[in-house]
């Protein structure tokens, strides 16, 4: 196992590089640690999905309302069977709450039913039209005026931190070698690739671009000019557990071209989402709120769900998404190059990365790389931080067998000292506060940290792991 943040990177020649540890960039390193390779994960962030995967809006879709006959149609719609089997098995928090397409105006109920129809197209059978009494039974609180919806039943919410995670626990598991603080500044090519990053070289030869954001700049230094990352920033508000009654259903807007607009959605760990906006930027590190965004998403809030606008709010987020010029995935192989670009994945890209991280590997294998059989990877079994199942300090088993685990430290979201110890001792640990937050929601609750911060950045202090400390990998 090695996870490394510092220090010089291996010298020996690795047969497959991945730049990028988000969510797809850890599901491809984890189906390449499937088969005998020396595979490479790299990332210029001190942790895994620290960028655009960290800010979704932790929905599994069915991909009903994708462009049939799409690449991203294709994988999505393979992607969510896999990803809502592999939550299963591995712990993931997810819940099937179903969605409704809010029709507010006569064009967008005009529009339901040929959604219907691209759905069907898309293999989502299962969707159904309501009127506006139905619609209104099926969510009382909704705002005056709705005029009738399209009912998804198979869209779920899912726990997106936790599944980039178990990705990468996986993969570093299986000996893939994860390298973080480690920024590619430039690429050369010859015999094999070679990577000048902040740590020094790192030698491939394959190389897979799974940058997100980035994708597109380090495209261009392959020789390449297919696409160009657009940041789109989406901002939204976070609302306390006490919300979580006032919906039922992910609310959806009718989609425009900018993306599927502005939702409510409840979220698995008892909140209830607001947004997001959809501001197409300059800046790929524009990550803050506005007032203006804000302002926006309590107008849209009020119209779907008055009540929601009054509620305590616990948090405000803002991700960026990686829109291009082109409607579809911008998944190319150039084996000549024994490359391929994994650009243009936008919010569907959590659904999707399982089937990705398949389509990527079977490229890499139709490009010449010799992959050998295939070996089952050894089970994962997350730490649960949803709300739908027993949480430690409600289990008297563990209790019992470590009474760390009900030693409540945040009482907001009711994590004990267990946790945070299980945390910063994992596979993958966290390098920072933030990072230990994502992984177990300590600091993640109403008062933001207010109460528990300082007792959960001693025990993180006292507990950090050699590696997050500056010495040897785990």
């Amino acid at each position: 196992m090695t996870v490394t943040t510092r220090g010089a990177l291996p010298g020996d020649l690795h047969d497959v590089a991945v730049v990028g540890a988000g969510v797809v960039g850890t599901a491809i390193a984890r189906e390449l640690a499937r088969y005998g390779l020396r595979t490479a994960l790299v990332d210029a962030s001190d942790d895994v999905g620290n960028g655009t995967s960290k800010a979704n809006t932790a929905i599994l879709h069915t991909g009903f309302d994708a462009v049939p006959g799409s690449l991203e149609a294709r994988l999505v719609r393979e992607g969510q069977h896999r990803l809502a089997a592999y939550a299963a098995e591995s712990g993931i928090p997810i819940e099937p709450v179903g969605a409704l397409l809010v029709a507010w105006d006569g064009e967008q109920l005009a529009a339901l039913p040929r959604l219907a129809g691209k759905a069907v197209r898309n293999g989502c059978h299962d969707t159904r039209l309501l009127d506006a009494a139905a619609t209104y039974r099926s969510e009382p609180r909704l705002g005056p005026g709705a005029l009738g919806a399209l009912e998804v039943p198979g869209e779920s919410i899912i726990c997106p931190w936790t599944t980039t995670l178990a990705y990468a626990t996986q993969a570093v598991r299986a000996g893939v070698g994860l390298h973080l603080n480690c920024r590619v500044r430039s690429v050369s090519e010859g015999a094999y690739h070679e990577l000048s990053t902040g740590r020094g070289p790192l030698r491939a030869r394959y190389l897979v671009n799974a940058a997100g954001l980035h994708a597109d700049e380090l495209d261009r230094r392959l020789g390449h000019d297919d696409f160009t990352v657009t940041p789109r920033r989406g901002q939204l508000i976070v609302y306390d557990k006490l919300a979580r009654t006032l919906v039922r259903h992910i609310l959806l807007p009718v989609p425009t071209a900018f993306g599927k607009g502005v939702l409510v959605a409840p979220t698995v760990y008892g909140n209830v989402l607001l947004g997001p906006t959809a501001e197409d930027l300059d800046d790929k590190r524009a990550t803050g709120s506005t007032a203006q965004g804000l302002d926006v998403l309590r107008a849209k809030g009020r119209r779907i769900l008055p009540d929601l606008v009054d509620e305590e709010v616990t948090a405000l987020y803002a991700g960026l998404r990686a829109a291009t010029e082109h409607e579809d995935y911008r998944i190319q192989s150039r084996p000549g190059q024994r490359y391929v670009t994994v650009g243009g994945i936008r919010s569907t890209g959590l659904t999707a990365s399982m089937a990705i991280a398949a389509y990527v590997v079977g490229l890499l294998r139709d490009a010449g790389l010799d992959l050998g059989p295939a070996r089952p990877l050894d089970p994962v079994r997350m730490p649960n931080i949803g709300e739908a199942s027993p949480r430690p300090y409600q289990r008297a088993d563990l209790i019992a067998a470590d009474p760390e685990y009900g030693t409540v430290v945040c009482h907001c979201e009711r994590v004990t000292r267990g946790e945070i110890r299980d945390a910063l001792a994992a596979t993958v640990p966290p390098a920072s506060l933030d990072g230990l937050r994502r992984r177990t929601r300590a600091r993640g609750g109403r008062c933001q940290g207010f109460f528990c911060g300082a007792a959960v950045r001693a025990l993180f202090d006292a507990r950090r792991t050699p590696d997050a400390a500056g010495g040897a990998a785990r």
